[in-house]
């Protein structure tokens, strides 16, 4: 069973190093620091919302570090987050591919048109260095965070291998050529997964713990296609940069309990979910030492529910999984901008 703590969160973080002490095969793994925790921790996906704490705006925030910087310390500073992060930007990978992005003030940008379309295209796309574009700005978001908050541990973001082939080939397109042409679409994969492994490397670089993979589009592929296209895939990037107390944290908002197994496969020990998942037949169906996130709905609870349900909502869960010491409640995707201040507090008070 939780218990409620009243210690400081910085007493608890002493078990997880900053990326400037020395490392040794003692550090322990996130998913350790959240087993071991003598307090429920909340990881909501929150970033956005900070905007119109500091007076800026989502463009602002995904384009400049000291935008996104200040909102999410000022996030910690009124929510006493245990986790701080840079933001869910699921375009900034693609526009490193040389995909045209839509940028607005207070929408999350997105990728327009395709930039790859045939055999021939992926065949001649170059795998980009991390950092020449806006990946520039999430990483030193990381590296700042790490610096300035040292009372919350620093994690990054990244989309993962198959929906950032999807931004760049099309996501029907990709999802019909799964049947259709499935080299071509592995071809394409190994690109994007050669790229991600480097910047999920470039974040433990900049003092991440952790790095939550967002892989969106496997949620609307079938458990077998997941096994074939997805989780291979991040298998290697968690094989190539896990280690030193550094770990992937898997996010998959549309999967459901059929591609529990599949999801599995990738070999990430911290999963994160959305709303469709059934998060308590889930936590009966992986190990102990498995842990899983989510899943209130970002849009309808943070969003569109009155304070008042939030709380009840959240309790609800927290009490429905009281003793799942594998069990971290989170928002099931990224909180949107708009989400009302009282319905973030009535989160936390919720959590204790």
């Amino acid at each position: 069973m939780w218990k409620k703590c009243s210690s400081p969160i910085h007493q608890i973080l002493q078990i997880i190093p900053h990326r400037n002490m020395r490392r040794t095969r003692s550090v322990h793994s996130l998913s350790e620091f959240i087993l071991t925790s003598p307090r429920r921790l909340a990881m909501p996906v929150l970033t956005f919302p900070g905007a119109h704490l500091t007076g800026t705006t989502v463009q602002a925030m995904v384009t400049n570090i000291d935008a996104q910087v200040a909102a999410q310390r000022e996030l910690h500073r009124r929510f006493s987050t245990p986790f701080v992060m840079s933001a869910m930007d699921l375009s900034v990978e693609a526009e490193e591919f040389g995909a045209t992005i839509l940028m607005s003030d207070w929408e999350i940008p997105t990728v327009t048109g395709r930039r790859v379309t045939d055999a021939a295209g992926i065949r001649n796309l170059s795998v980009p260095t991390v950092g020449s574009r806006r990946t520039a700005v999430y990483l030193g978001t990381v590296t700042q965070l790490a610096a300035s908050v040292p009372d919350a541990i620093p994690l990054g973001g990244m989309i993962g291998p198959f929906s950032l082939a999807g931004r760049l080939f099309g996501v029907s397109e990709a999802l019909a050529e799964t049947a259709g042409e499935p080299e071509l679409i592995h071809k394409l994969l190994e690109k994007t997964t050669a790229f991600l492994t480097s910047y999920a490397r470039a974040f433990r670089q900049a003092g991440a713990r952790g790095v939550i993979v967002a892989e969106p589009t496997a949620g609307l592929m079938s458990p077998n296609s997941v096994r074939e296209f997805s989780s291979p895939y991040i298998r290697r990037i968690v094989q190539e940069v896990e280690g030193d107390g550094f770990q992937i944290i898997l996010h998959n908002c549309g999967a459901r309990i059929g591609h529990l197994e599949a999801k599995l496969e990738a070999g990430a020990r911290i999963l994160h979910f959305g709303q469709p998942m059934d998060i308590l037949a889930a936590l009966m169906k992986v190990p102990e030492d498995i842990v899983l996130c989510g899943n209130l709905d970002p849009s309808a609870v943070f969003v569109g529910a009155p304070a008042q349900e939030v709380h009840a909502k959240t309790k609800a869960l927290c009490e429905a999984t009281a003793s799942r010491r594998n069990f971290v409640i989170s928002s099931g995707c990224d909180i949107p901008a708009q989400a009302p201040m009282p319905n973030l507090e009535a989160f936390f008070t919720a959590v204790g």
